[in-house]
């Protein structure tokens, strides 16, 4: 249970830590997807809740900023994908708390990052699970 509850804990917040983890432990596959699913959910809606809940701390102590220019690798992904794309390829390269964070700064509906976040992390769940499980199985 300490191992489910570890690769579940690792997952909140990152999920290339917590798969390598589970097999290193020596958990079944499926355990490993099904703990690491569940601590990347858990991370999103976290980061949902805190997210208002710090952003509503902040906005009463910082000073307005000038706006930024538009540039850099997310606000293309932004721009050319949407939300769609800040919720998969965003969850899939800088995580789903930071793309929630991302969203919310370029004013997305939240819902809709929720559920394209969300699927982001089963599929990023799916396919390293699947990687690390066919990868061990070539090795050993």
């Amino acid at each position: 249970m300490i191992k489910i509850l570890t690769v579940l804990g690792l997952a909140t917040f990152e999920i290339y830590a917590a798969i390598p983890a589970g097999f290193a432990m020596g958990l079944n596959p499926w355990v490993i997807f099904f703990a690491s699913l569940t601590g990347g959910l858990i991370g999103v809606f976290a980061a949902v809740f805190l997210g208002d809940k710090i952003e509503a701390f902040l906005k009463k102590y910082r000073k307005p900023k000038p706006p930024k220019p538009k540039t850099g690798m997310v606000y293309r992904i932004w721009e050319k994908y949407g939300i769609i794309g800040l919720g998969l390829l965003g969850t899939f390269t800088v995580g789903a708390p930071i793309s929630i964070a991302v969203g919310v700064g370029f004013n997305a509906p939240l819902r809709k990052m929720i559920l394209w976040c969300c699927l982001g992390v089963f599929f990023r769940a799916a396919i390293f699970t699947t990687l690390g499980h066919f990868g061990k199985e070539a090795l050993f």
